[in-house]
């Protein structure tokens, strides 16, 4: 149950509500919301809400059905807009992360980063740490990769976000990245979730190969759970029976999510296709459909990247991405 407080609803009201949900012996906690004290309790079957309805100072007493409460839309009556900087994600605006899919180079991290802050972009993407299937394979450059990472903020002003895989490094990437992403595969990593969940940094959760929507939400719940409210769902397709594309693009799941969560959600078209020539249309399908934002890999010679190569485009498709999705973007009255 979810009891929402008028705004400048008095302390002693509210204490007021505390009060008759102790006696009741229902677990609660107290969330603070656009200027609204917002009452989680625990569930239950047996208790009329109509107790509290009629209680000075409530505004509204919602029974949530769903497992799931935090990430629930009627928690927050607002879309949540996650701010980093002068970047707005969420409601009506539209934001753009690109960069290549990890930092292999000053030269290469640099080159690129300078190109895209050049066409306006100011979130970029860059792994620090990879998390890969063969053990053979480029595995980033770990903490020399956070160093860059520093330096190009102090160099460029750019907002980065970058993949954590262990929750130790959490101090490293709390000093210098300023969106901490969770990869497809540490979906499922609760103790990860709950360790960013008490982090100030927004978080950036990718949606794992088969998870369900409501999988994907329970990950959200656990962060949310932590007290950290800077939450950003991520789809990246979902694994299926094609063998034309890496992945599927779940659509689908972007209106779902907005039906369901108040929590801003983009695409990334690289990972869910894996196909160069994809990426653009795909991204053009997932704005009309109402994601928040999209994450694309970028390089400025991609056959020669180290990893995820078949799926960067090129700066200059890049730049062509751009010029389309605003179109598509002001048909749908957001800003790009």
């Amino acid at each position: 149950m979810i009891i929402v407080m008028s705004k400048n609803a008095a302390n002693k009201q509210v204490e007021n509500v505390l009060m008759v949900i102790q006696k009741l012996g229902l677990e609660f906690s107290v969330l603070k919301n656009n200027d609204k004290t917002v009452i989680l309790t625990q569930q239950s079957y047996d208790i009329n809400s109509d107790i509290f309805k009629s209680m000075p100072d409530v505004e509204y007493v919602v029974t949530i059905n769903e497992d799931y409460k935090l990430v629930y839309k009627n928690v927050n009556n607002l879309e949540t807009i996650v701010k980093i900087g002068d970047v707005s994600i969420g409601a009506k605006d539209i934001a753009i992360i690109a960069g290549p899919c990890s930092i292999e180079s000053r030269e290469q991290f640099f080159k690129i980063a300078l190109t895209l802050k050049n066409l306006g972009i100011k979130l970029i993407r860059a792994g620090a740490f990879k998390f890969r299937t063969s053990p053979y394979t480029f595995q980033g450059l770990g903490y020399k990769g956070l160093d860059l990472i520093e330096e190009l903020k102090a160099e460029t002003g750019l907002f980065v976000v970058s993949e954590i895989l262990d929750y130790h490094d959490l101090p490293y990437f709390e000093k210098v990245v300023d969106i901490i992403q969770i990869g497809a595969r540490n979906m499922h990593n609760i103790n990860l979730l709950r360790a960013v969940g008490e982090s100030s940094k927004p978080v950036l959760l990718k949606r794992s190969y088969s998870a369900t929507l409501r999988e994907f939400l329970f990950s959200a719940e656990y962060i949310l759970m932590g007290g950290n409210k800077n939450v950003i769902l991520c789809e990246r397709g979902i694994r299926t029976y094609t063998d034309y594309s890496r992945n599927t693009l779940d659509i689908s799941i972007i209106p779902a999510i907005k039906q369901r969560s108040h929590l801003p959600i983009i695409v990334d078209p690289s990972h869910a296709t894996g196909k160069r020539d994809l990426i653009i249309p795909t991204s053009l399908a997932a704005i009309a459909a109402g994601a928040d934002g999209l994450m694309v890999e970028v390089h400025y010679q991609p056959e020669l990247a180290y990893s995820d190569s078949e799926q960067t485009i090129r700066l200059e498709q890049f730049e062509d991405l751009i010029k389309q999705a605003k179109r598509v973007a002001l048909a749908l009255e957001r800003n790009l």
